[in-house]
Formats: structure tokens, sequence, C-alpha cells
């Protein structure tokens, strides 16, 4: 099965690829998309939709995950990320699959082990699980292990359901 992941942010938001076959994962790609912050919001907002359009189409994932954002001591930024987080639930949903979603803890536990991980204890923790996966930025790096976490989730049900079918 191959899942994306998305981390969104309104000046990028980072995806990220796997594949996942039995209990092995394997990276596929990962990157930003990125928005002009000389545009309005509209226009930044359509260049997210747009961007994350293209990864689906290019890269025909299976299912998708969607880190959860919190309030932040700024209530104009957590706006802003709230819509960019609309988009980054939408454009999948669109394109028909089901989207998962993570609070940032969660996702660590998955990843690193501990709820309580710094980033650049996810981005070493990434790149160890996907052997060949360079994750450059902090932002493609926290799409992946978004990805991860939705790949156990999906491994631990699709168990669940077997053994309760057999």
């Amino acid at each position: 099965m191959r899942v994306l992941g998305l981390d969104p942010g309104l000046r990028q938001t980072g995806w990220g690829i796997i594949d996942m076959t039995d209990n092995r994962l394997r990276h596929v790609a990962d990157g930003v998309v990125r928005s002009d912050a000389a545009l309005s919001l509209a226009e930044r907002l359509v260049q997210l939709h747009d961007g994350i359009a293209a990864i689906i189409a290019t890269f025909s994932p299976e299912a998708a995950a969607v880190e959860e954002t919190f309030v932040n001591k700024n209530p104009e930024s957590t706006l802003k990320l709230g819509q960019a987080r609309g988009i980054a639930l939408l454009v999948p949903a669109r394109a028909g699959l089901a989207v998962g979603e993570y609070a940032p803890t969660r996702i660590k536990q998955a990843v690193v082990g501990t709820g309580r991980a710094a980033k650049e204890q996810v981005g070493m923790m990434v790149r160890t699980l996907l052997p060949g996966c360079l994750a450059e930025t902090p932002d493609s790096a926290d799409a992946l292990a978004v990805a991860i976490c939705h790949a156990h989730h999906l491994g631990t049900r699709n168990r669940l359901d077997q053994a309760v079918r057999s």
C-alpha cells in the first residue's frame, strides 16, 4: 500500500510517500509544497492545493494522513495554519483517499518511541526506518513520520481484521 503523509503549513507543507508491504516500509519520495508569501491568502491556499494535487496525481497513493495541529500563541498564525491544514485534508479526500489524522505526540511515539522526541530525533529515525531516504527538510521528515505512523496504524488494523476473520 502506498501512503502519503502531510505536515501542513502555510509557507510550506511537507509531504512524504512510502510504500508498505507486509511489515516493510520503503521510501518513495518526499519534499515540500511552498506558497509565495507575496500573494494573498486565497492564492497561497490555491498553490498548496495544486501542489498536493500534483503529488497525488504523480505518485497515486492509496491512503493519506495529516498531522493534527494545536493552538499556538499567535491566534492569527493558528488560523492560517488551520486553513492550510484544511487544504491538506481536502485534497486527498477529494481524490477519494481515506485520510487519517494523528497528534504530534502519537506520530513521535510511533517513529521514535516517545511522544516528547525532538525534531532532530524524528528526522534521524525516519532516515533509519527508510534506508536511502535523505529527508533533507524538517517538514518533509515530519511528513514521512506521519506516513510511517499511518502505515503502522493500517498494518495493525489489517492484522486485527485478519484475526477476526480467521
